[in-house]
């Protein structure tokens, strides 16, 4: 017994026959084991000493002994074999010669690198030097320093011995290209760089030389170096030979570098002559005759921006090629050619949701649409999908200009004059003087000499200067655009009194104080006011508008005119006339008509409130600085103009006025909406003090001085300071359909792999929030919905195409991620922190940390360096063992022939699919047996109705659009197809529903045979160069539309023998068959497309679809054009040619290098050829092999006549050896015709071994092995799909179970529940192991007849029959229904040997992701009875539109025809004449026609009746009784939280109380099954009644009610108990209270005696009692 179990325990390979003891004594009997002693089991072998080892080492070790010479071992000790200490990937790598190269930019000689590189890595060593030199594209070329490229690291010369800094030898130099020519200059540099250090270094050796021969000559007193006295002659004379040596190396080194500089004088000259063109004169030049076409220079700016220019070059003869006269394509390729352009200049960084230009804008702001309009050296404004936003800003400005008066005998006038170009004018406003008139001081001039221009009142505001009192200037306000950079507009139509106008600085700034005063902040004596006298001004239209002008005024405190009030809807207004309010004139397009009214002379005295000091506008202004204008500043020249045409006192043209107050709707409402920008660098940030609604405010830094209840903000730091901006955005922002809640999310990202997360880059999703408005389809309002259907139908498809917005947003994330990360290749998936990959971005929280890949598997930054590389090399092992797969899977197709989708109508087209055609030498009996697979093939087509009833709304959505997008047919254009006799049901009893039975056994459903067999869709006959359907002799093989091309679809068309496009040439040596109008093209299977890096999808050359292809001159490599027509079964077999073209078919399709599959035998196949200088042969590869090198080598193209093995797989090749591959080598893996299936199965084998190395569950696995937890075996299938598609699961936890069933059904969800046959949820796994034992004792009681699949099928017709439906617990038989059960308690007492024998095979298990169980049978009569209500009502629907067709084509000839009527006499006096006959009478055709069309409509009523009835049975229901529509379903949604744990509540879904406990043990993570629910008061729920709605009940596993405090409460006592145990000893809790009286009395609850800390007192007090 005892082998026997040691044999089973040890899992012995043959069976235990000794056993010995650990002293090497062999044990034939049980008494002479001694007690728990260790014993070697043996299968008859001797005993071998596991020890023996260790033993010997250290007795070696003891008995041995150190000395100089080494180790000394013992006389009679034996010397064991070395073992190396290195592992083989050190040794390999040791192996492998590696070099040391410096490296230069090419035309650098300084600021070079070492590069370290193997020999035979040419390409890993360019990919180095890009990194190390920082180049801007990928390295292509490395040149020595006479210009010679090397291909070769082994022909880069070793650096002079003097040049030399290490033991290692250093090659070089070498200068990389990114594939220009060489350039001298950094040979030349380098070379001067070189010659002055050796030059360094030969000045010592030389001094050094000559003290020494002054130490052999005895002339001591000549020595300076300490040093070289201290030498002994023989030291003396060695040093010597040893200085020698290297001034001999230094003076050849010199020699060679300046014979080389020499050499390169000529390729220097050249360089000099040419200058920038000679590393580009391998690019050949146009010829003199070529004609140039007209290019075009563009200025572009991006939107919004004045500056950042950006010179686009656009050769027209490129934007019109290929256009015609297609305006639009022309201006998507300006659009293409601009974004290229811009993606190269420096800081681009697109700012719409679109990465491409959307529109370009002129200065107009107008979107050029027409590009053959465009100008030279136009400007131009690019979009990126936003509106067109002005550089230019309208801001309110303050001028000046010189002012004269002159002497008009009694009174005075003052016009504006010319001011001297040469004037220095101080700025400082103290110099000057605000005058409420004109000063009195000011000295008359003559009218005559000077030119007099606009008149001026006398009694206006002006400024002297107090140096020169006739230096007078009249101020006045107006606008002007200035650029975001405060910069004013440069305009060419400038006006006289704009170029005259000085130039103040900061004349742009304003001072708003509390008082509502507008200061300027240049001159602040001065401020805004509005004039008293009204003016009329003339709109464009004609109309006469009232208005005010703003004027410069000195500040007054009092004056109602100079104060000022801000509306809450963004309009300034002066209190004087506040229903008037500023507004920028040019939006307006008004011109003043008539001048200011007649006023009255003031020659008196100045009103008293004029007489204030000049300095009263500073004290206004209470402390506050006025900043620069107070200092010296350098005075401006001012530039003068000659003095403008026009009659004298013409006034200049108004650009700023108050007028009335508009509606916020009107179009020119803007130009009356103000904004405040701030200015200077004082009291910065003030702009977030603003309360505004609209956040296009905060995004310019506007600010706005009041809030929306219209009182002063007094967050501001008063007086504010900033420019006036006209045309500003509404303060609160206008209620749109926007999606509300979507902001573009801003993501930290870093790449695949990447530890460190403060290196990780922000970037920001692009803003598609208008993209989704524009898509959401608005719901109409004018009439409610009809159908509950349709309102669904129209969400799905709104969430469809919110989807799609989505997927885009993603895309272009990706495109900037690749941007921003500089990857080296595009980014393709997304993955969050826990490695989960993402799809889209709506569901990312702001600032989530990201990982993006171009296309690899996510690697853990978590892991070590070592698992990421085996990682990374797993992931090129399953890349390498996809491509094998798929090249396993099309290197040998058998039995494909030519095969017509679907019916054979006219427009078919056409794919190769198994021949289903039996040859004439096969028996008659395998007929039947053909045609009932051929019926069982038709029948899968109803298979989808399932995957209907079970679809998801994102899937429905698509399939309704898909329905929607069908083209229209008529129902006469249909081809009716009638299912097979599967109805019957609906013949027994249903006849009396029926008013017309002729009609009822009309349209019943029939078999179905309009169906076209699969033989007749495979059989063709090649006959007159055309190949035509043998069944439908009118229809041939031919390319559609004019002028075939490579990659058309071949389809089905009308026979015609004068259509070269329908002919075909057999060329039977070449098994190939040419097109007639172009024999250029042939038939040929089109081959499935394999995407880099899916490893994912399996491909099959199963039904691919048949093309034109051009012809292939080659023998092997082209079986996809080779056919073959097989005249006996009248069929065209695919791929009819050898195994080896097929082999090397599938190779080049999957990526394979073919010298794995043929070896060095030569084939006449397609390939490429790489020279090499200085060697005189040719390396030609294989495609697989010339897309692997695309880029790093020069490929030529082989003749179409060569034969050739790859060179990939030779080892003195120089090539990479691994090819294609990623981690396999070409020579080591055998892809031959035998050896093909055996590396994939061994490579498969391998790649799973590793992946259990690097998966972490299969650690958890292995944790939960060591355990000893037995697992379990499950067959999982998917929820309402029966007993398809079944996988076999084996895991220990129930966690473990779903996990990797959602992994291996793929479900779209985490699986969450497991069902039995019986419909019984499985919590745990001892439940289901409980299951499988009752599922195996009651199996042995049922009838042994027939099998549970039969009994189903059964049971299945029973109920379609109209019998009872099975129960949901099961179709058990009554006496097993009376066997005890067993429960989870009772799993210990079963026999482990019976238990283990049960749960041998798996547990047939569905599994869920939170929907309820489907039984089989019910997803069977669904669909049984989906199929027969459509095809009760098919052949009804058909006809029914046929006659009504023919009733309209009747009605049609009668009208059209207008036969004229005979009029009969009649003898009746009240109608004499009849008119009979003619047009207008009806015939009786159409009499008998429309007696069919009404009783067809009636019966087709009465077939939809009684289809209503049995649809689903609660809608009858709540037809007959409408009380019940306000009855609640019967599902109840609870909170639920964990006893005595309040704090993690969840919602939960039942019908009942066992769903409700099932789904709360699910929800709630429970260890053990829900049993009890309780209210937050403690009362247990027993019925289904007392639970409400969304009511908070408590959940048990069987434990009594616990609240939360006395949860806490029980949660202290423990941790106190825990702290008196730690601090005074296990002793200090054995306390025990006796009670000497009344031992029977009250004992106050809740005590916490044994909680109180322990202490001498307490003891003492315990001892008493």
């Amino acid at each position: 017994m005892l082998l026997e179990e040691c044999t089973t325990k040890l899992k012995l390979n043959t069976a235990a026959r000794r056993v010995f003891l650990a002293n090497g004594e062999e044990v034939f009997e049980p008494k002479d084991i001694p007690h728990n002693a260790d014993v070697y089991i043996s299968s008859s072998e001797a005993f071998v000493d596991p020890l023996k080892e260790v033993k010997d080492h250290l007795s070696l070790t003891k008995e041995a002994s150190w000395t100089v010479n080494g180790v000394l071992l013992p006389a009679d000790g034996k010397r064991g074999k070395t073992k190396v200490s290195l592992s083989q990937r050190l040794r390999r790598l040791g192996s492998k010669a590696a070099v040391r190269v410096v490296v230069f930019k090419n035309g650098a000689g300084a600021d070079g690198c070492e590069v370290t590189a193997a020999l035979d890595q040419m390409e890993k060593f360019l990919d180095i030097c890009t990194v190390r030199l920082d180049l801007t594209s990928p390295a292509k070329c490395v040149y020595d320093w006479e210009g010679n490229r090397i291909e070769d690291l082994s022909h880069v010369p070793l650096l002079d011995s003097c040049l030399q800094n290490s033991p290692t030898p250093l090659r070089g130099p070498v200068w990389v290209s990114k594939g220009e020519w060489f350039s001298p200059t950094g040979a030349k540099l380098y070379i001067q760089g070189v010659l002055w250090a050796l030059h360094q270094k030969l000045k010592p050796a030389k001094h050094h030389m000559k003290q020494l021969n002054f130490a052999l000559d005895n002339c001591l007193e000549k020595v300076s170096q300490k040093e070289v006295l201290s030498l002994t002659t023989e030291e003396l004379y060695n040093d010597l030979e040893h200085v020698n040596k290297s001034i001999d190396e230094l003076q050849a080194a010199i020699k060679k570098h300046r014979g080389q500089l020499s050499k390169l004088a000529l390729q220097l000259q050249a360089e000099g002559e040419q200058r920038t063109g000679y590393v580009f004169q391998h690019i050949k030049q146009l010829s003199p005759d070529s004609s140039l076409p007209k290019g075009l220079q563009l200025k572009v700016y991006e939107n919004g921006h004045e500056t950042g220019e950006t010179l686009v070059y656009i050769n027209r003869k490129e934007l019109e090629k290929g256009c015609g006269n297609d305006i639009n394509l022309m201006m998507d390729r300006l659009l293409q050619m601009i974004h290229q352009r811009l993606q190269s200049s420096p800081g681009y960084s697109p700012s719409g949701l679109k990465l491409i230009p959307a529109f370009l804008f002129d200065e107009q702001g107008a979107v050029i649409q027409n590009p053959l309009l465009l100008q030279n050296e136009q400007k131009v404004w690019v979009s990126h999908g936003e509106d067109y936003r002005s550089p230019y800003n309208p801001v309110l400005i303050l001028t000046f200009e010189k002012v004269i008066a002159v002497d008009n005998g009694d009174d005075r006038a003052v016009f504006k004059t010319v001011l001297d170009p040469e004037a220095q004018l101080p700025v400082g406003f103290k110099k000057w003087e605000a005058c409420v008139s004109f000063p009195s001081n000011y000295v008359l001039a003559q009218a005559g000499h000077h030119h007099l221009q606009e008149r001026v009142d006398i009694d206006s505001h002006f400024l002297q200067l107090k140096e020169d009192p006739q230096m007078v200037l009249f101020g006045s306000a107006k606008i002007e655009k200035r650029s975001t950079i405060a910069r004013p507009r440069q305009k060419d139509n400038q006006s006289y009194s704009e170029a005259t106008s000085p130039v103040w600085p900061l004349s742009h700034v304003w001072i708003i104080t509390k008082a509502g005063a507008i200061l300027s902040k240049a001159v602040p004596q001065f401020c805004l006011a509005a004039c008293p006298q009204p003016v009329t001004l003339k709109a464009g239209d004609g109309t006469s508008i009232e208005a005010y002008k703003l004027s410069i005024q000195k500040r007054v405190s009092s004056c109602l005119h100079q104060q000022w009030g801000f509306g809450k809807d963004g309009h300034i207004f002066s209190k004087a006339h506040c229903e008037f309010v500023l507004t920028y004139l040019e939006e307006l397009n008004v011109r003043e008509e008539v001048t200011q009214r007649e006023r009255h002379n003031h020659h008196g005295a100045r009103p008293a409130q004029w007489q204030e000091a000049d300095s009263s506008a500073a004290e206004e202004v209470s402390g506050y600085n006025v900043s620069d204008t107070n200092q010296k500043q350098v005075p401006r020249p001012i530039d003068t103009q000659l003095m403008p045409p026009g009659a004298l006192g013409e006034g200049a043209q108004l650009t700023v006025a108050l007028v009335r107050k508009r509606e916020d709707k009107h179009p020119k409402a803007p130009a009356q909406r103000w904004a405040i920008r701030h200015e200077g660098i004082g009291k910065v940030g003030q702009w977030k003090h603003s309360r505004v609604g609209n956040p296009l405010w905060n995004k310019l830094t506007y600010m706005w001085p009041v809030l929306p209840e219209g009182q002063l903000n007094e967050a501001f730091s008063w007086p504010l300071e900033g420019s006036l901006i006209s045309n500003a955005p509404p303060l609160t922002s206008a209620p749109s359909g926007r999606q509300k809640g979507y902001v573009p999310v801003r993501l930290r990202v870093l790449r695949n792999g990447q530890r460190v997360e403060t290196q990780a880059t922000a970037v920001t999703a692009p803003d598609i929030t208008s993209l989704l408005h524009t898509h959401r389809k608005p719901v109409t309002s004018s009439k409610k919905q009809k159908d509950l259907k349709d309102n669904q139908t129209h969400r799905a498809l709104e969430d469809d195409s919110s989807i799609k917005i989505h997927r885009l947003e993603f895309q272009q994330f990706l495109e900037r991620c690749t941007l921003l990360l500089n990857l080296p290749f595009a980014a393709r998936r997304l993955f969050d922190k826990e490695g989960k990959e993402l799809f889209l971005l709506k569901d990312l929280q702001r600032d989530q940390l990201v990982y993006i890949s171009c296309g690899e598997q996510w690697i853990n930054p978590q892991l070590s360096r070592a698992e990421q590389e085996k990682r990374t090399l797993l992931n090129g092992l399953e890349s390498d063992v996809s491509q094998i797969r798929n090249y396993c899977a099309m290197r040998g197709p058998q039995d494909l022939v030519l095969e017509v989708v679907g019916k054979v109508v006219e427009g078919s087209e056409l794919i190769v699919s198994p021949c289903s055609v039996a040859s004439h030498d096969k028996s008659e009996e395998d007929e039947p047996e053909a045609q009932q697979l051929e019926e069982m093939s038709d029948e899968t087509v109803g298979e989808d109705i399932l995957d209907v009833l079970t679809e998801n709304s994102h899937t429905k959505a698509h399939r309704k659009i898909d329905e929607r997008r069908a083209v229209f047919k008529y129902p006469w254009q249909k081809d009716p197809e009638y299912s097979e006799d599967e109805a019957q049901g609906c013949q027994d009893g249903k006849e009396g529903h029926f008013t017309d039975m002729a009609l009822y056994n009309n349209y019943r459903p029939r078999s179905k045979n309009g169906r076209t067999p699969q033989s007749s869709r495979q059989q063709f006959d090649f006959r007159e160069g055309q190949i035509v359907n043998v069944s439908f002799p009118e229809l041939a093989l031919g390319v559609p539309g004019e002028g075939p091309q490579a990659g058309t679809h071949i389809q089905l068309v009308q026979k015609n023998p004068n259509d070269t496009r329908q002919r075909w040439i057999l060329r039977e040596e070449d098994r190939t068959f040419h097109l007639l109008s172009d024999p250029g093209l042939v038939l040929a299977v089109s081959l499935p497309k394999i995407k880099p890096g899916d490893t994912d999808t399996r491909v099959h050359l199963n039904r691919c679809s048949v093309v034109l292809q051009k012809y292939k001159p080659y023998s092997y490599g082209v079986a996809n054009q080779k056919w073959g027509w097989m005249a006996d079964l009248k069929v065209l077999s695919a791929f009819y040619t050898t195994e080896t073209d097929q082999e090397i078919t599938a190779a080049n399709q999957a990526a394979l290098c073919t010298y794995s599959v043929t070896g060095l035998e030569e084939l006449h196949q397609q390939g490429f050829y790489i020279t090499r200088p200085g060697h005189s042969g040719k390396m030609t590869v294989c495609p697989a092999c010339a897309r692997a090198l695309r880029g790093k080598r020069i490929l030529n193209k082989l003749p179409p006549d060569a034969s050739f093995c790859c060179a990939s797989g030779r080892q003195d090749s120089g090539l990479s050896p691994l090819g294609p591959f990623k981690s396999l080598s070409v020579a080591k893996t055998n892809l031959s015709t035998a050896e093909a299936e055996s590396t994939l199965a061994y490579l498969q084998e391998m790649l799973t071994s590793l992946r259990k190395e690097t998966s972490v569950q299969t650690i958890a696995q292995e944790v939960s092995a060591a355990r000893t937890q037995s697992p379990v075996k499950i067959l999982a299938r998917r929820n309402g799909l029966g007993y398809e598609g079944g996988q076999l699961v084996t895991a220990t936890t129930m966690s473990m179970l779903l996990s990797m069933c959602t992994q291996k059904l793929q479900l779209s969800r985490a699986a969450c529940r497991l069902y039995t046959a019986d419909g019984r949820p499985m919590l745990t796994v001892p439940q289901l192991k409980a299951w499988a034992v009752n599922a195996c004792f009651q199996e042995h009681e049922r009838d042994s007849e027939g099998s549970q699949v039969q009994m189903d099928k059964e049971e299945e017709d029973r109920v379609e029959e109209g019998g009872p439906e099975p129960s949901e617990t099961g179709k058990t038989s009554p006496r097993a229904e009376l066997l005890p059960q067993v429960t989870t308690e009772d799993l210990d007492t079963v026999d482990e040997t019976l238990l283990a024998l049960i749960l041998r095979n798996p547990i047939d298990v569905w599994v869920s992701c939170g929907e309820p169980f489907l039984p089989i049978h019910v997803v069977h009569r669904r669909q049984r009875l989906l199929k027969e209500k459509w095809l009760q009502k098919e052949k009804v629907l058909a006809d029914l539109d046929i006659k009504r067709h023919k009733m309209r084509h009747l009605q049609g000839r009668r009208f059209a025809s207008l036969t004229p009527g005979s009029m009969m006499p009649t003898k009746s006096p009240t109608q004499p004449v009849v008119v009979e006959g003619g047009w207008t009478e009806v015939t009786r055709e159409e009499v008998k026609l429309m007696e069919d069309v009404q009783n067809v409509e009636v019966h087709l009523s009465e077939v939809e009746a009684m289809q209503a009835k049995k649809l689903k049975p609660f809608l009858n229901k709540l037809l007959k009784n409408p009380r019940d529509l306000y009855t609640q379903p019967s599902v109840k949604r609870v909170l639920m939280y964990l006893n005595g744990d309040a704090k993690e509540v969840s919602y939960v879904w039942g019908k009942n109380i066992n769903e409700l406990l099932a789904n709360g043990t699910a929800r709630l993570h429970m260890s053990r099954p829900a049993e009890i629910l309780y209210t937050p008061d403690g009362k247990e729920l027993s019925t289904w009644e007392e639970i409400e709605r969304d009511m908070l009940i408590c959940v048990s596993s069987g434990e009594s009610f616990i609240s939360t405090k006395e949860n806490r409460r029980k949660i202290e006592i423990r941790a106190n108990y825990a702290r008196v145990r730690k601090a005074h000893g296990p002793d200090a809790t054995n306390i025990v209270v006796r009670v000497k009286e009344s031992p029977s009395g009250n004992v106050e609850a809740g005590s916490r005696f044994l909680a109180v800390p322990y202490t001498e007192d307490l003891l003492q007090t315990t001892e008493k009692h």
